[in-house]
């Protein structure tokens, strides 16, 4: 057989590059997967969740502590790093500006304020919101932070979880009651999640704030799980109101899911 005329160097430049290509596909997937925990596990864990080795998840999660994006506990566990703060920061603002043309058309075609939301760790973060142009509105900071389960966009983003991973978050957090109307037992909450699953949106009737009703919807297929909502008071945001709002709702979802596939704002 004649010698090949390829370099020892050339015919490891695509094998290198492959896995370059996969440790770095793997390191984003662990982060995901300490973030879906609550932001700290163990190596042993991320090994039975994600089924690498351990000795590669060490690997990797060396490489993420010395870049900043994780960091080691003195209980020797991992947690996400404050260098993710500032990448996630700039992305949701990315995020909530593309959004607000059609949370602006929610407005307008509600009447109501409109938000959009994320799943950060444990916690909701709004990232965007138009407010109604009603002298009575609700108001709700951009960057504020919330429980799940007293929301209706807490609902929205959790429904398709599966329940073990809801009750590990539950349990997280303890869910505290901001009124008398939040759910409070992990049981009563699944059961809420599993109306929104079936009616395709969810409904925070009073649990969040009192004399305040939102009805959120999940943004399919969206990059990083976003849920869209109008909030607005009991006597406007009724159930009668509830059956013209929630067909617009899932339209706009829908367009916006779109536009973020395309990065294309609006």
């Amino acid at each position: 057989m004649p010698p090949s005329s390829a370099s020892p160097s050339d015919a490891a430049k695509p094998a290198a590059a492959s896995g370059g290509v996969q440790s770095l596909e793997r390191a984003f997937d662990l982060l995901e997967r300490m973030a879906d925990a609550g932001g700290e596990v163990g190596l042993s864990e991320l090994s039975a969740s994600s089924g690498l080795p351990l000795p590669t998840i060490h690997r990797l999660m060396r490489t993420l502590v010395a870049c900043g994006y994780v960091r080691q506990q003195p209980n020797r566990r991992y947690a996400l790093g404050p260098r993710l703060i500032r990448l996630g920061e700039s992305a949701a603002r990315l995020l909530g500006t593309w959004a607000r043309p059609y949370l602006a058309r929610l407005v307008e075609e509600t009447g109501e304020t409109a938000n959009m939301a994320l799943l950060d760790g444990d916690e909701i973060v709004y990232v965007a919101q138009v407010p109604s142009r009603h002298a009575v509105r609700m108001f709700t900071e951009v960057g504020r932070r919330v429980l799940p389960h007293t929301t209706g966009v807490g609902k929205a983003l959790l429904a398709n979880h599966a329940p073990e991973e809801v009750r590990a978050l539950l349990g997280r957090t303890g869910m505290p009651a901001a009124t008398e109307k939040t759910i409070t037992e992990p049981d009563a909450f699944l059961s809420a999640l599993e109306e929104v699953r079936g009616q395709g949106f969810a409904v925070d009737d009073n649990e969040q704030e009192i004399g305040v009703r939102c009805i959120a919807v999940p943004v399919p297929d969206s990059p990083t799980a976003a849920a869209i909502s109008i909030s607005g008071p009991t006597g406007r945001v009724t159930e009668a109101a509830t059956d013209k709002i929630v067909p617009v709702l899932q339209e706009v979802a829908r367009e916006l899911s779109v536009a973020l596939a395309n990065q294309n704002p609006a």
